[in-house]
């Protein structure tokens, strides 16, 4: 009996030692494939772990290094996040010896108290991005998709120290040479990527600051016009912020029609998208305000009809940025500020919106005369 009992032991050691043995490490480029489709997914507490076990692996590793940054970045760990960016350029000891042109963009987002860092750090990703080019160029390889990329990005970085030297909150803007600067630098994206959607609307955005109104519509014009006919799942339709930007620019210009257009595109995607909600009731509002200074119709709609539409819109707005928890508070204010004019005017959400967000304590207000005036301000007559 005891030598059965051996036998049946060695017999359970050989049959699974192989399964033991066959069991194989997850190979680095499969956890990367792994990685980078849970980022895909929005899952990036998932992929932070399998990016950590490729580090276990391969601690150099440029490309999980960079995923590693960006999952950090969306999990709210900016330190973290930009240590690992920074880990990826010189002086750092284990920096590749071509350092990826995305560390420096992520660089340059997160430096938003230094502006100068961060137009240092936009320069060296166009500086890398350029010479990727004329590789590419060199290669004739014209017609990829990498090559249109690397356009688009170079566009981005360009158009990041635009904003940068435009944005009031630095002194940058009030320095001699930042209107020079900016028109050089979409010269630049222009020559780069011409007719490209991003860099025309920046543009806009110069040329009315410049007190050139028609120049800023032809812009946006010619920048819509790139994409306006595509279906809503090309590829190369700009993301929704892109499109919430030329929204906020036709508003601005008074181009209300081309704005409406856009939004409908922008909701058809995602109709639970809060600043697309507001910029509708905006533009409503605008139009209303319109429609009284042209004898109360505009487009063959009263301005009472229109102010309603905005009503509607603005108490979505409100509705949604309550359950997502909305992190814009001004915007919140200023659908609350315009809710209030709204009322003071006696316009009222419609019955089924009523009905379903329960947002209005009285249903059954009368509409009563009143005005809205040029600069915004309700004034009853």
């Amino acid at each position: 009996m005891g030598r059965t009992r051996t036998q049946k032991k060695a017999h359970t050691k050989v049959t699974d030692l192989p399964v033991q043995h066959a069991v194989k490490t997850p190979s680095i480029y499969s956890l990367l494939e792994k990685a980078q489709s849970l980022i895909v997914q929005c899952d990036y507490e998932l992929a932070l772990r399998f990016t950590r076990r490729i580090l276990e692996q391969d601690p150099k590793n440029v490309e999980a290094k960079e995923m590693l940054g960006a999952c950090l970045l969306e999990t709210g760990e900016i330190e973290a996040a930009k240590e690992a960016f920074l880990s990826l350029l010189p002086p750092n000891p284990d920096a590749p010896a071509s350092p990826p042109a995305s560390a420096h963009l992520y660089l340059a987002q997160l430096s938003d108290d230094d502006p100068k860092l961060a137009l240092q750090h936009f320069q060296a990703a166009v500086n890398i991005l350029l010479a990727q080019l004329k590789g590419k160029e060199r290669a004739a390889d014209d017609s990829s998709s990498d090559e249109v990329e690397v356009k688009n990005n170079i566009v981005r970085a360009l158009v990041g120290q635009v904003e940068i030297w435009m944005d009031p909150s630095y002194d940058l803007c009030f320095e001699p040479e930042a209107e020079k600067t900016c028109e050089d630098l979409l010269e630049n994206a222009l020559q780069v990527a011409p007719g490209n959607p991003e860099a025309l609307q920046s543009l806009a955005s110069v040329r009315m600051s410049q007190q050139r109104p028609d120049d800023a519509k032809q812009c946006l014009e010619q920048a819509w016009s790139r994409w306006e006919d595509l279906d809503l799942d090309d590829p190369k339709l700009p993301p929704i912020p892109n499109r919430l930007v030329l929204v906020k620019l036709f508003i601005e210009l008074a181009m209300y029609a081309s704005a409406l257009l856009v939004l409908h595109g922008i909701m058809s995607s995602d109709d639970q998208e809060v600043e697309a909600w507001y910029l509708e009731g905006w533009c409503f509002y605008l139009m209303a305000e319109q429609a009284q200074e042209s004898g109360g119709m505009l487009d063959e709609l009263t301005w009472q009809e229109l102010a309603k539409d905005s009503r509607d819109c603005l108490e979505t707005c409100q509705v949604l940025h309550r359950n997502q928890e909305h992190v814009d508070k001004p915007l919140l204010g200023h659908v609350k500020e315009l809710i209030a004019k709204l009322d003071s005017l006696g316009i009222s959400a419609s019955p089924l919106e009523d009905a379903e967000d329960g947002d209005d304590d009285d249903d059954d207000w009368e509409s009563v005369d009143g005005s809205v005036d040029g600069d915004g301000d309700v004034e009853m007559k």
